[in-house]
C-alpha cells in the first residue's frame, strides 16, 4: 500500500479553500412550504429589499408583528411588514412615498407567507 499524510504543519492554504455549501439547507426550514417570489417596486427600499430581490417566502410560518411578509390585497401580491394591535392589521411599507395598508371594510388582505431571507444579485 502507498500513500501519504502529512506530518507537519497543515499548508495555510487549507485554511481558505473553498467549502461547498447548501445555502438553501441555512433558509429554509420547512420545504414543502416556501417559495421564491421576485420582487417588483421599491416600497421596502429602507427595509433593504430593492426591486429584483429574490425573496424565500415561508408559508408555514405564522405572521407575527414585526415580520416583513407577502400579503394577498384584493387579488394583488405585495411584501409589507405586518403589525398587528389590538386585532387590528396593518401592512407597513418601508419607503415614505408609499403608503401603509389598512384594510377597509370590504377590503380583502390575506398573508400569504413570511420572508425568512432575501437574495440580492451583486452587479458584475
Amino acid at each position: 500500500m502507498h500513500g501519504s499524510v502529512q506530518a507537519g504543519f497543515a499548508s495555510p492554504a487549507e485554511d481558505h479553500a473553498a467549502k461547498r455549501i447548501d445555502v438553501l439547507e441555512h433558509l429554509v426550514k420547512h420545504p414543502q412550504a416556501t417559495f421564491q417570489m421576485k420582487v417588483r417596486g421599491e416600497s421596502m427600499r429602507d427595509a433593504g429589499i430593492a426591486d429584483g430581490d429574490m425573496l424565500i417566502v415561508d408559508r408555514a410560518i405564522p405572521p407575527r408583528s414585526g415580520h416583513v411578509v407577502v400579503a394577498v390585497v384584493d387579488s394583488e401580491f405585495t411584501v409589507k411588514t405586518y403589525w398587528k394591535r389590538a386585532g387590528r392589521v396593518k401592512l407597513k411599507a418601508a419607503n415614505p412615498t408609499y403608503p401603509d395598508i389598512e384594510p377597509k371594510d370590504g377590503q380583502t388582505v390575506e398573508v400569504w407567507g413570511v420572508v425568512v431571507a432575501t437574495i440580492k444579485r451583486m452587479p458584475l
